[in-house]
């Protein structure tokens, strides 16, 4: 295995680690709500009662890419797949989320840190469900 060791990059990593956590704790403590953006974004349309909160997380989820620009530059990114494998992708992602009643933010990251069963025990499926497909992808499908 080979490193990037110009990608390493501890510092902005946990500041935004912390500012992940720091929002989840924000909407916990202020509204009453997990920070899944999954649950978030689905229960936008139609707008839940008393959910006026919930454009307002999501524009400061776009919104957080521009503001950062201000400061340093945005990192390059580079997809290195098809449209129809992006597609397939995000569509395996979407079941996922339903199949999980949560997605990575609201088990991942709330769940856990909350210790539920439920998000401890999705948590663990998707980051082995994730492992097996790189592992396939990299090893078993490249050769």
């Amino acid at each position: 295995m080979n490193l990037d060791w110009s990608a390493f990059t501890p510092a902005p990593s946990a500041l935004g680690g912390l500012l992940i956590g720091a929002a989840a704790v924000l909407l916990m403590a202020g509204a009453g709500r997990i920070a899944g953006i999954s649950g978030i974004l689905g229960g936008l349309w139609p707008m839940e009662r008393g959910g006026s909160w919930r454009p307002a997380f999501l524009l400061g989820l776009f919104a957080a890419p521009w503001l950062y620009r201000i400061g340093a530059a945005l990192p390059v990114i580079a997809v290195e797949a098809g449209t129809a494998r992006l597609i397939a992708a995000g569509l395996l992602v979407g079941i996922g989320t339903r199949y999980a009643s949560g997605c990575t933010s609201g088990h991942g990251v709330c769940g856990v840190a909350r210790g539920s069963p439920r998000s401890l025990a999705a948590t663990a499926l998707f980051m082995a469900a994730g492992f097996g497909v790189v592992y396939a992808m990299r090893h078993l499908a490249a050769g």
